[in-house]
């Protein structure tokens, strides 16, 4: 008798581990890190999260600042209003992302997926983005004070009020990107694709290839 009961009690030990494996869970300060997790409002500056699957998730208000999140996905999370000052996003998919008035400053985000990601009064300052798919992406008012945009595919993205003083977007795809009221000066958009782009009361002084 109680040797069986020995045996169901370690199967359901057994059991209970093998579905936190399955799930990939983990616990890095209080926050679970798998797909749809919930962490709002939490710190976890300088985490380890590469390649995660994070998709659908919640950090609204939090801080990842320095975070490695090389590959990871993030498609369709909440990033509004997080910190993710000089995290490394290379190669990680944001598709559908909310960062609104998200802090990315100084990060790395070289070939990484915003496609249609809203990025609307979010910092960029500094940030590279080189490579970056940022198609239909709405960066309206967002800052992109000096960053780097070489080669990014920027197509149809709404880019009013953005401000890109001294920004690098050489050989950039910028076919039908809405600069109405954006600050480009001293920008460098030689080599991009001015294909149907509007530069309503756009600032172009010192910009280079601007029309």
């Amino acid at each position: 008798m109680l040797a069986n009961c020995f045996r169901c009690s370690l199967l359901l030990v057994l059991f209970i581990c093998f579905e936190a494996l399955a799930q990939g869970a983990r616990s890095i300060e209080g926050c679970n890190i798998r797909r749809g997790t919930f962490c709002v409002d939490m710190n976890l500056y300088g985490s380890d999260l590469q390649n995660e699957n994070l998709a659908n998730s919640q950090f609204t208000r939090s801080i990842l600042s320095k975070a490695n999140l090389t590959g990871a996905n993030l498609n369709e999370a909440n990033l509004s209003s997080t910190q993710l000052r000089e995290a490394n996003l290379n190669q990680a998919s944001l598709v559908k992302t909310n960062a609104r008035g998200a802090r990315f400053n100084d990060a790395q985000l070289v070939k990484a997926n915003l496609q249609g990601a809203i990025l609307q009064n979010a910092d960029l300052s500094g940030a590279n983005l080189t490579g970056a798919m940022l198609t239909n992406a709405d960066l309206t008012n967002a800052k992109l004070g000096n960053a780097i945009l070489d080669n990014a595919d920027i197509q149809r993205a709404n880019m009013r009020a953005t401000h890109l003083r001294g920004a690098s977007l050489v050989n950039a795809n910028l076919q039908g990107v809405n600069f109405t009221g954006a600050d480009l000066t001293d920008a460098d958009l030689s080599g991009a694709n001015l294909d149907q782009t509007i530069f309503n009361m756009t600032r172009t002084s010192g910009c280079k290839n601007c029309p």
